[in-house]
């Protein structure tokens, strides 16, 4: 069982769960070692439904170098030989993660948040843009994604409800198999705290600005801003 106060689930809620995510990683065989330069023949040749843009491209617009992508998409491609990602997929892989909790909302969350031109499915760019970013990429920009997770609706806000989704669904998820376990009442409680203390012109919702002020102001957060660091 894993020990969570308030300030833990806090934590967890601005990023994406490590342990998880690192698991998701080693999935899509990520984390392995040893393949060699035949993986950009297949980048540049694969006949699969998606193709993804030249690395050149890539190693531009990430902070990956081109070795890193060409394992990077390795993986991808054994896990997802159609070249995308769709939900259902999103969903079993956290599954698995979490067979005592329903991982389900969350998952879908998360899928939003990759799927940056929301068409019901995530390809090999979206995933390894999202991916430089939690794993690489500055305090704001870190910053900047985690807010568009939150916001649910894509409207440039979150709203208390929306951060209330977010809570539950990582509840649902993981809530049961903390020490000690938390009670029902505890994501509104915590949303009502945490909301509070962002909102600071108190109109009723948290802007990007209010957010990462308000992020950047709290030790716990940007501890957690350090934690996907050089897993990759």
């Amino acid at each position: 069982m894993m020990t969570m106060n308030l300030e833990g689930l806090e934590m967890i809620a601005v990023l994406v769960v490590v342990v998880v995510f690192v698991k998701v990683l080693e999935q899509f065989g990520l984390l392995a070692d040893g393949y060699d330069d035949s993986v950009e023949d297949e980048l540049e040749l694969s006949a699969v439904r998606h193709r993804p843009e030249g690395l050149e491209q890539l190693e531009a617009q990430t902070r990956f170098s081109r070795k890193e992508l060409q394992i990077l998409y390795r993986g991808f491609k054994n896990e997802c030989p159609s070249g995308v990602v769709n939900e259902e997929t999103f969903k079993d892989i956290y599954a698995q993660f979490f067979p005592q909790g329903d991982a389900s909302t969350y998952a879908h969350f998360l899928f939003n948040a990759f799927d940056t031109d929301h068409n019901g499915s995530v390809s090999f760019e979206d995933f390894v843009m999202g991916l430089s970013i939690l794993l690489r990429g500055t305090i704001q920009e870190k910053l900047n994604w985690a807010f568009n997770l939150y916001d649910i609706n894509k409207d440039g806000y979150i709203t208390k409800e929306e951060m209330l989704d977010i809570m539950k669904a990582i509840y649902d998820m993981m809530g049961k198999c903390t020490y000690p376990v938390l009670r029902e009442e505890t994501p509104r409680q915590h949303v009502e705290v945490f909301f509070q203390k962002m909102d600071k012109n108190k109109d009723g919702v948290v802007t990007i600005d209010e957010f990462i002020d308000c992020c950047q102001n709290d030790e716990n957060i940007m501890r957690s801003m350090h934690l996907f660091e050089n897993v990759l």
